[in-house]
């Protein structure tokens, strides 16, 4: 269906794609696979016409094409639903599905009815039992998915490129989209599907291609190719994490949280976090799990002081009662939070590396109280860009043209810059690349090793069990349990997650 022939692409210097070569086939799972900066995403952006510029050819349909934009990709039938879905949140399900190719009646006006109509068709198609005119930022991100998938179905697309469609939704959803990618299958749609979960991509791809360091590594079946082997081909090595050893004893206490709640900003009756309590020692690296909904990013952001006027309870750092109801208090106090959405939250895109590094600091890195000091600000930059080994040919590119891994450390050299005490850590390696995920576990044990105090929110059961020395679970707003990892096991974890004690 879709054949790249001696793709290469560079942004400002830095080679994205080297000659790569690839075929994607009709009625099949198309597994895209690499590190993160392994040009998975340029490439998807090139045969969705994001990218115009490039060396090498496509062929579509046996035909040779460029596109000269997202919209001629579209018409030819390649859809693409990102990672950071693109939808309007203020405009309905509706106006979503056709925006840019809006149903007209013979005057040029809107037919609302007849959009209302076929909405609720496709609706019907990719299970999603919601009304048309319900508003996108109402829907759970699961459900906004499947409006993306409404979309692509509209506009009769033959290929779809799924970029990371699990990571940010519920166990549930991710079945029922795998219900819906086995109809578009058996429909002869090509399915293009990024992830880094292995598991899932064994348990859903037929096919695989896989890429390293901008260059196309090997493809194949699905079924005649190991996990290890497949991880070999990603990184040129094997990579194998080691179970946190035990839990941390007799060291200081550097956090105290004693009875948080969070009521919900619009229904004042309902709680999004219940009188929850824990501490976190110095050296110690607490694992967060809980399923979709359960309150571990609410619990973050409380104690980073982003909900001061629907939180109640006590925080204390090194023994000393802090009030934080602002971000501002909570790095005084010594706190840093990296969030979930790096892209919405954790970066200013548009700016230089070095300007997101030094952005939590600037007051340190002032002039005469008044002017930035522009030769600290590149001495910071260079040195977290160092320690971090930020992959990049220079300070001031912008952090957009980063890597998804790169982009984290970024994140992490601006929080880190603060010389924090506590690091929250908000699914610190969501969609990113088994070696990022190394690099970043391995940055995490040193901090520790230093005396900090990390909280981690991860997804992964896997992950929680590697990094962590103690494990909290969280169920429906509650804290249900505190195992220590020598006790840890996964069956464990999920039966607190699942049910209240």
């Amino acid at each position: 269906m879709l054949v790249a022939k001696n793709i290469s692409k560079k942004f400002s210097g830095v080679i994205a794609l080297s000659d790569v070569s690839l075929e994607l086939h009709p009625g099949k799972v198309n597994a895209i696979i690499g590190e993160n900066g392994a040009g998975k995403s340029t490439l998807m952006k090139i045969f969705s016409g994001v990218h115009t510029q490039y060396e090498g050819e496509i062929l579509y349909n046996g035909r040779s094409v460029r596109f000269s934009g997202t919209r001629d990709a579209e018409a030819a039938g390649i859809a693409i639903i990102h990672q950071e879905l693109n939808l309007v949140p203020y405009l309905s399900v509706a106006e979503n599905i056709f925006l840019g190719r809006e149903i007209t009646n013979n005057l040029g006006i809107l037919d609302q009815k007849a959009m209302r109509r076929k909405a609720t068709e496709l609706l019907s198609r990719v299970h999603l039992s919601v009304s048309p005119d319900t508003k996108v930022t109402e829907l759970k991100v699961g459900q906004q998915q499947l409006v993306e998938i409404a979309r692509a179905l509209y506009a009769d697309a033959s290929v779809i490129i799924m970029d990371e469609p699990t990571s940010a939704i519920s166990d549930k959803e991710v079945e029922n989209l795998f219900l819906i990618i086995r109809q578009l299958k058996g429909e002869g749609k090509t399915i293009v599907y990024i992830s880094h979960k292995l598991k899932e991509l064994f348990a859903m791809a037929d096919r695989y291609v896989v890429l390293r360091d901008g260059m196309s590594i090997g493809s194949g079946d699905m079924k005649d190719i190991s996990q290890d082997e497949l991880i070999q081909k990603m990184t040129g090595r094997k990579l194998s994490f080691e179970k946190s050893g035990s839990t941390v004893k007799d060291k200081e206490e550097l956090l105290s949280v004693k009875n948080i709640s969070l009521k919900h900003p619009l229904f004042r009756i309902t709680k999004l976090l219940n009188n929850i309590s824990f501490t976190l020692h110095q050296g110690e690296i607490i694992g967060l799990y809980g399923l979709m909904g359960a309150g571990r990013t609410e619990l973050m952001e409380t104690i980073f002081g982003l909900h001061p006027k629907n939180s109640t309870g006590e925080i204390a750092v090194e023994g000393k009662t802090r009030k934080i109801k602002s971000p501002a208090q909570a790095i005084e106090a010594g706190i840093a939070l990296v969030p979930e959405d790096r892209k919405l939250q954790g970066l200013i895109l548009n700016q230089t590396i070095r300007s997101n590094i030094s952005m939590a600091i600037l007051q340190k890195l002032q002039r005469w109280g008044f002017m930035l000091n522009a030769k600290k600000e590149r001495e910071l930059a260079a040195e977290y860009i160092g320690n971090l080994a930020i992959k990049t040919s220079s300070a001031t590119n912008a952090a957009k043209n980063l890597s998804g891994g790169n982009q984290q450390k970024i994140v992490l050299a601006k929080w880190l810059a603060t010389h924090p005490k506590i690091l929250l850590l908000d699914e610190p390696t969501r969609g990113i690349d088994i070696n990022a995920k190394a690099e970043i576990y391995k940055l995490m044990k040193s901090l520790v090793a230093g005396g900090m105090g990390i909280i981690m929110v991860s997804s992964e059961l896997p992950e929680i069990l590697a990094v962590s020395d103690r494990v909290l679970v969280m169920c429906e707003g509650e804290l249900t349990a505190s195992i220590p990892i020598e006790e840890a096991t996964e069956t464990e974890i999920l039966k607190c997650a699942i049910h209240k004690n």
